[in-house]
């Protein structure tokens, strides 16, 4: 029963297992681990026992122990990440034999499947450090927000970061045509439509068009123009796990799909122009995403309405200043798109506003 059981994926490409180590005897229980794993794009190895090669147990990302062979595994080394697998719901031994193979877990099996595929995506992904999230919304329309959002996710993927650009605006035209991507190959959101529970980060990176070495989920130029929230969860949250960075170029307006988003950001910015009509628009603004995200910064563009600086503008609205968004033209047909002059003033901007973020969150710059 002992062997290696392949999947044909990104991670088998790299030609290392991605996948738990599954440890039983019992057929049936192993066709529905496999079966699991399979779900979760993993690859697993199997042993009737503990493996006899030296760091094989050691050294799995995940061990799966069915409950048959809890007895065989007892002497072996401690570690973190052990789960014992078992299918009677009536059996009260079977957390005896789990505290003593020294499990984390007890799972038993229909009822914590999702449960377990979700912690076998985890190890098979190399699930770490979430990227660093910013959601990106005009104080009103016209502020420039999808400007600058393209510029910040230009600007990251620049400096050597895994980036991801989503438009998360239906009605905006498609954040592709501002970045002269519209006929690059790869996925737009009605594809993304029917996602439900987990979407795998790796297969998301790799269906989305890549424009100016940034991956980018847009709207396309169909009549589709919402997707279910629990799509919306599903997707950024496979972009999170993929980590680097994401930035969300966001609506004005605050529906169920929005607030999936907000909900999942680290810092939001509200794009304000300097005059009192778009700092009494962005004040609304402002009010509906703060109750849903806890880290919302102001960031200005002039001109400036006399009496008015940026400084002013985010006083008046009580929130943090980010800075002053520089003006930069860019060809109409997205050759060079916002922030891609870099050491054009948006490019500048965006790298002392990535820097200062990735500080304060703890990540190398």
């Amino acid at each position: 029963m002992a062997g290696a059981i392949t999947h044909d994926g990104p991670a088998a490409a790299e030609g290392r297992r991605n996948g738990p180590l599954i440890v039983t005897e019992d057929a049936e229980l192993l066709d529905d681990l496999l079966r699991l794993c399979a779900a979760a794009g993993a690859r697993a190895e199997v042993h009737p026992g503990v493996p006899e090669q030296r760091g094989g147990w050691e050294a799995a990302p995940l061990v799966l122990v069915g409950d048959d062979a809890a007895r065989r595994v007892r002497g072996a080394v401690r570690r973190r990440g052990v789960v014992l697998v078992g299918r009677d719901q009536d059996d009260p031994g079977v957390w005896r034999r789990a505290v003593e193979i020294g499990a984390d877990h007890v799972l038993l099996l229909p009822d914590g499947e999702q449960w377990l595929v979700d912690r076998i995506a985890d190890v098979a992904e190399g699930v770490g450090r979430p990227a660093l999230t910013v959601g990106v919304i005009g104080g009103r329309g016209g502020a420039g927000a999808s400007t600058l959002a393209c510029a910040l996710a230009v600007t990251s993927a620049r400096e050597g970061r895994r980036t991801l650009l989503v438009d998360a605006d239906p009605l905006g035209g498609g954040l592709d045509v501002l970045l002269g991507g519209e006929t690059t190959k790869g996925l737009r959101w009605p594809a993304f439509a029917a996602s439900r529970g987990r979407v795998g980060s790796g297969a998301l990176e790799e269906s989305l068009p890549q424009v100016h070495a940034l991956r980018v989920l847009s709207w396309d130029r169909g009549d589709t123009v919402a997707v279910p929230p629990q799509a919306v969860r599903a997707v950024l949250a496979a972009a999170r796990r993929r980590g680097g960075a994401v930035v969300v170029d966001l609506p004005r307006r605050v529906d169920e799909g929005v607030a999936e988003v907000l909900a999942q950001l680290d810092v939001g910015i509200l794009v304000v122009p300097g005059e009192l009509r778009g700092v009494a628009a962005a004040r609304r603004v402002a009010s509906a995403v703060g109750m849903v995200l806890g880290d919302l910064r102001i960031a200005v563009r002039g001109p400036y309405t006399p009496g008015l600086d940026d400084r002013e503008v985010a006083r008046l609205l009580g929130l943090p200043l980010v800075g002053e968004v520089p003006y930069e033209t860019s060809p109409a047909d997205g050759s060079v798109p916002p922030g891609g002059a870099a050491r054009g003033p948006l490019a500048r901007f965006c790298s002392v506003f990535w820097e200062r973020a990735l500080a304060e969150a703890g990540d190398p710059v």
